[in-house]
């Protein structure tokens, strides 16, 4: 069934509508505020937003917004009263997809509802082949992976990377929130300037404030001349600052003045500078809960909570497994200068079922040990073979894992590699791939 936000203060109006949207297939989130729309919308979001224009708090033109800064292309459908038709027309030519009038019948709305999501579904369909089939770019190369969580990642990425809004980063350890930060900075104008990472959980306390803002001489004993602190070093380029859920609550007040004035005062000085950086903050756990806890100020998780990325751990993109752990071996070998190395599918397959509580970081640990030979080496045979026995290797090992990432499912498997369900049947009996040998519980064939 299509998804279908609803957004209307009015709950009569709100229960009615959803009821009979419900009766012509769709499923319909009922909402009674712009906020809780935002929490389900993302770039991936497979349906389409139904908003009242007239809202206390954040109306309808507001979310709009809201939701294009997301992803510019989630069709937005508005609802107005006569007098405001203006309003929504003006609104169509800032990105909305249509707009009904009060009152409306429901079949109308219904109508608008399906060539939405037609539309929708063309351009979520676009993206995943241009992932699938296009050129790698930088993006892609740092942060690999053909599964939906990934191929959202980037399209942030690139959306967010090329404004100059501070952001926030959310992933657990190992996922590559620090890849993700420093891509920013990469594909942003600010590449060529410094990109100045700082651990916010490794600053020496004595010391916190003269890394970060500087001191002139004879700020404090032992200042014996001025210096630059980190967030100088940064003009005019980057600054991360990693796990910033580990900054002394002291300091953050200090961090919000940063952000919000961009101006720094060094130690012993009352001169402002001013300051010309981007701000990228990452935490491995959600700040709102920080807040809650009364270990994070809730006006700077706020101030920071605007561009916000999510890295999934790789629990959550289990069938980019086998490809990403064949690109860290490529990899590894080249930094070593040592030969490449093939991946038997037996190692592949059992790699896509293993727990990785380590996530990206415990699998590159994994690749450069059999790289090294310091275990496991018995399992990656020197790579001698010609071309089209390497691109044969290649293919049957992805394909293995990919069965084994799904648990022995095969449409899954030919829609994550994008090929038909008649060329995966081909390649398997080609290999010889019997999903009931990869996996130890046969998945049902859907």
């Amino acid at each position: 069934m299509s998804r279908v936000l609803l957004i209307d203060d009015d709950e009569q109006m709100r229960s009615s509508t959803a009821q009979a949207l419900d009766l012509a297939g769709f499923a319909v989130d009922a909402l009674s505020s712009g906020d809780e729309a935002l929490a389900l919308a993302g770039p991936g979001f497979a349906g389409v937003v139904v908003s009242d224009i007239r809202m206390p708090g954040m109306d309808g033109m507001t979310l709009l917004g809201r939701l294009h800064e997301i992803d510019p292309e989630i069709p937005v459908i508005l609802v107005t009263g006569h007098a405001e038709v203006p309003l929504a027309v003006e609104a169509i030519r800032g990105g909305a997809y249509d707009f009904i009038e009060k009152p409306f019948v429901v079949q109308e709305l219904a109508t608008v509802i399906r060539r939405a999501l037609e539309h929708r579904g063309l351009i979520l369909e676009n993206r995943r082949l241009r992932a699938v089939a296009g050129k790698r770019d930088d993006v892609e190369a740092r942060l690999p992976g053909r599964t939906q969580v990934m191929v959202d990642l980037r399209y942030r990425l690139r959306a967010i990377g090329a404004s100059d809004a501070d952001a926030l980063i959310i992933g657990p350890t190992g996922a590559g929130k620090e890849v993700a930060a420093r891509t920013l900075h990469d594909i942003s104008s600010r590449a060529g300037r410094p990109f100045i990472a700082i651990n916010c959980a490794a600053l020496p306390e004595a010391l916190i404030e003269s890394e970060l803002f500087g001191h002139e001489a004879g700020a404090f004993p032992g200042a014996l001349r001025p210096r630059y602190g980190k967030f100088e070093h940064a003009r005019g380029g980057t600054v991360l600052l990693d796990e910033i859920g580990s900054m002394p609550l002291e300091l953050q007040a200090k961090l919000l003045r940063v952000l919000q004035e961009r101006v720094i005062t060094r130690l012993g000085s009352n001169d402002p500078v001013p300051l010309d950086v981007r701000f990228i903050a990452t935490s491995k756990v959600d700040l709102a809960t920080l807040v809650a806890q009364g270990a994070f100020r809730e006006d700077l998780f706020w101030r920071l909570n605007v561009a916000v990325l999510h890295v999934p751990p790789l629990a959550a993109r289990r069938e980019d497994i086998p490809l990403l752990f064949l690109q860290l071996l490529r990899e590894s070998a080249a930094r070593h200068n040592v030969p490449e190395r093939e991946a038997p599918a037996s190692l592949l397959s059992s790699l896509a079922a293993r727990d990785w509580p380590g996530n990206v970081r415990e699998l590159r640990n994994l690749a450069e040990r059999l790289v090294l030979g310091l275990d496991g080496a018995e399992s990656l045979p020197p790579s001698g073979a010609r071309l089209a026995e390497r691109v044969a290797d290649f293919e049957r090992s992805l394909i293995a894992g990919t069965i084994a990432a799904h648990g022995g499912r095969l449409r899954p498997v030919y829609e994550t590699l994008g090929i038909s369900r008649k060329t995966l049947y081909e390649k398997m009996q080609r290999y010889a791939l019997d999903r009931h040998l990869i996996v130890e519980t046969p998945g049902e064939d859907v």
